[in-house]
């Protein structure tokens, strides 16, 4: 609470969301699920999987490829990082680049043989994480916090399109 706000002012709604959400960056930036990930594969670079996430996901609607810009702005990294970090996704063998089929001069992405193997695997790590942590959930709770966590999702994705 800041000196400006008294109590009746704060949300206990809003600052239990904001103490989660502290919460899960922190855990993030521990990368304890990333590492779990991809700890059958140990020469698999986190940002590499990313990568792979990033191209699993395939094009939005209406746009035909992935591109190094596409994922530069699925993971929220320069252009140039994006590309360094691409072109050794596509050294390590989990990504080809081929032409477009509509316009011969634009590179899109793909997954190999490899990155597909790399890319099941790390669902299979972070599903079977999951599953441990809901353990003790009922089925409705996991569907209503799947549905919730999406709705929140896609709430953040359009407010980064407003802005």
């Amino acid at each position: 609470m800041s000196a400006t706000e008294t109590a009746t002012d704060v949300d206990p709604v809003l600052v239990a969301v904001e103490r989660a959400m502290t919460r899960i960056r922190r855990r993030q930036a521990r990368r304890t699920l990333g590492r779990s990930a991809v700890k059958d594969q140990p020469q698999v670079d986190l940002h590499q999987i990313a990568v792979v996430d990033a191209v699993e996901e395939g094009p939005p609607p209406g746009q035909e490829g992935v591109t190094v810009g596409l994922v530069a702005e699925r993971l929220d990294i320069d252009p140039s990082r994006a590309s360094r970090v691409v072109a050794a996704t596509i050294d390590n063998g989990y990504l080809r680049r081929v032409a477009s089929q509509r316009d011969g001069r634009r590179i899109c992405l793909e997954l190999t043989a490899r990155g597909v193997e790399a890319v099941q695997n790390a669902h299979q790590s972070r599903q079977a994480f999951y599953k441990r942590l809901f353990a003790d959930w009922s089925a409705r709770d996991q569907q209503e916090f799947a549905r919730l966590l999406t709705k929140f999702i896609d709430s953040l994705a359009e407010e980064d399109v407003s802005r």
